[in-house]
């Protein structure tokens, strides 16, 4: 078990947390969620020993070990894959770093005694710390995540490629608390699948940052969120996260807008000139310096990020590529490609990484040229074209020149005007930090003050590539409403299978080699069409039952357990929805009482599955029953 006791975290004038405490058991997995700038990534930090907080403290168990993945981890440009993931002090990494190495010496220099000799000592020791399950492992962890070449410098690799390397590097590592700040970042639905079924199995406890939505609400079972300082814990995945938080936020509003209506009485008391001269009116005054400091030190109530942005007029014509072809040396990304965008389209993007999908958006941002065939852009269409780097982002620059660059003003889908200065603070830039250096921010504010600069240029189409890589999960939340009532046309390219599903309604899948396939529907939709053709595909074992001529199947008749459930299931079904009507209406009146708000999500939660498997059974036993 870890614990924290009240350590407290400040850069500058910002303090980032204050005196919170949190315990993190054994095999929890908790999701730590927050605005980008809240000190998400700190906090990590701090208890993987890689930052000191100002106060508070850390306590563990004496052999506890943690393993730390970074958003942008250091590596070494001259180390091999396997002898970065084999990078660490535990014996056993020390012993296979040193195993790997003596291999490939023999492989160069087979006839050499000496070096015989060492890899037989190795292969004992080996054998005693029963190192081969460790290496077959590390070695399957890479290939999993797409990393099939390990002789490969680190320096050779993608940014991407690093990413996961280090993924693998703190998998193998088999710490009690694994921490993972952004684990999903530049994985590919296949690779991201594969991680959520391992950490399902981790015998560790873990931590995490993540953007991913369904990764979060699968792989979690205890949530913390940081939030103006504080933090909050909660139990249960996403889904009880978002619950047990808008009851806490409506809470919070019943008490602040209290709040308010006791500082406008004791504002009126104090007008009234009151003379400080009793211990009683003393008191009073007090009390109203004390209610002052609250409600300045409050946020009011529904603040998040506004982009209600106008949009320029778009024409018929959007885009449309003609047999196009583009290649990269002997890898083919288009093959004789058409594609007609019409206005009102919500594109997704979507393939293993490697099969040229920022390439295919890159052509239609006239970024890069066809190598044959034709695109044709329509004389209206204005691009905003978000990338996974903040172009032109010169970081020396303060946030509100950086903002002013693009408009002084800019007018709002309601027809009002803001100043520069407003639109920062809509996304949730406080006043203070307008003349911050753009250096300063975290990742994830350089992201958000980037989108923001993109939409003030009231665009008609938006090209997003994996816009939610960086961005919090608040900030994405809004993003994807006003995606929804965006005029324009969408495109985007990303592996967010939430995100996708929020936001698309037909998808472009890219197979490789040239060949891109179009489907109409959703992420989801997709992956469900795709499980069902490789269940057809499989082959079917055969069977000395399945020779066999195939039987005339019987008339099947209700038994006579059936016929007593099919005469009652109609009362059960009645008095399932009743209750679940009951426990909607206890939750709403919870008030403060999160244990009792979590007992009845639980119970709520069941209540619906045991709904969904009695609306089956009753669809079975009367199809049943029709036939007799």
């Amino acid at each position: 078990m870890l614990t924290i006791e009240n350590i407290s975290k400040t850069y500058g004038e910002k303090q980032l947390f204050n005196h919170i405490s949190i315990t993190i058991g054994e095999k929890e997995r908790v999701g730590l969620i927050g605005i980008n700038g809240t000190g998400k990534s700190s906090l990590l930090k701090i208890i993987a020993g890689l930052d000191q907080p100002d106060d508070g403290k850390i306590i563990t168990g004496k052999d506890y070990s943690i393993a730390f993945l970074d958003q942008q981890p250091e590596m070494d440009p001259a180390k091999t894959v396997l002898e970065q993931v084999y990078h660490g002090d535990a014996p056993i990494l020390r012993l296979m770093r040193e195993y790997e190495k003596t291999l490939l010496l023999l492989n160069s220099t087979p006839n050499d005694t000496k070096v015989q000799e060492d890899l037989f000592q190795l292969q004992k020791q080996m054998d005693a710390l029963n190192a081969w399950d460790a290496s077959t492992n590390a070695k399957s962890i890479l290939m999993k995540l797409g990393i099939e070449d390990f002789t490969k410098r680190m320096g050779e690799l993608s940014g991407g490629q690093k990413k996961r390397v280090a993924l693998a590097q703190v998998l193998i590592a088999e710490p009690d608390l694994l921490i993972l700040d952004e684990p999903t970042n530049h994985l590919d639905f296949d690779s991201v699948k594969w991680l959520e079924d391992y950490l399902s199995r981790y015998s560790g406890s873990i931590l995490l940052v993540t953007h991913d939505r369904y990764f979060l609400d699968r792989v979690a079972n205890r949530m913390f969120e940081l939030d103006g300082g504080n933090l909050y814990s909660y139990k249960g995945n996403y889904a009880a996260f978002l619950e047990a938080k808008a009851i806490r936020e409506e809470n919070e509003a019943a008490t602040f807008e209290k709040r308010q209506n006791l500082f406008r009485r004791e504002l009126e008391w104090i007008r009234r000139g009151a003379k400080a001269r009793t211990t009683k009116q003393k008191a009073r005054i007090q009390r109203f310096d004390e209610l002052e400091d609250k409600l300045s030190g409050g946020k009011p109530t529904g603040e998040k990020v506004d982009i209600s942005l106008n949009g320029s007029r778009l024409g018929k014509q959007v885009f449309e590529l003609k047999d196009a072809s583009k290649r990269y040396g002997e890898k083919t990304i288009l093959n004789d490609f058409n594609l007609l965008v019409k206005p009102g389209d919500r594109l997704g993007i979507i393939g293993r990484n490697g099969t040229g999908k920022s390439t295919l958006l890159n052509v239609l941002a006239k970024k890069l040229p066809l190598d044959e065939g034709e695109f044709v852009m329509g004389q209206t269409v204005k691009v905003a074209y978000y990338t996974q780097e903040n172009e032109d982002m010169d970081e020396n620059k303060r946030m509100i020149e950086y903002i002013k660059e693009t408009a002084e003003v800019i007018e709002t889908s309601d027809g009002k005007t803001l100043s520069a200065a407003l639109m920062l603070e809509r996304f949730l830039f406080p006043p203070f930090s307008h003349g911050t250096p753009i250096r300063k921010l975290s990742g994830g504010e350089k992201r958000r003050l980037y989108l923001l600069k993109l939409l003030m240029t009231a665009p008609n189409v938006l090209l997003l590539d994996e816009p939610t890589n960086d961005l919090d999960t608040q900030t994405l939340t809004v993003l994807e409403d006003y995606l929804e009532d965006f005029p324009g046309v969408v495109i985007t390219v990303s592996h967010d299978r939430y995100f996708l599903d929020k936001v698309v309604d037909q998808l472009l899948v890219l197979r490789g080699k040239g060949y891109i396939d179009s489907f109409y529907g959703n992420y989801s939709e997709y992956l469900e069409k795709e499980t069902a053709t490789e269940a057809v595909k499989k082959p079917v074992t055969s069977t000395a039952t399945q020779t066999k001529a195939p039987e005339k199947e019987k008339k099947k008749r209700m038994t006579y357990k059936e016929k007593k459930e099919w005469e009652e299931i109609d009362d059960v079904i009645e008095k399932t929805e009743a209750r679940l009507e009951e426990v909607s209406k206890e939750i709403g009146n919870t008030g403060s009482d999160f244990t009792k708000a979590q007992e009845l999500m639980k119970e709520e939660t069941e209540l619906n599955q045991k709904l969904e498997y009695l609306i089956e059974r009753w669809e079975y036993l009367a199809e049943i029953a029709e036939s007799e």
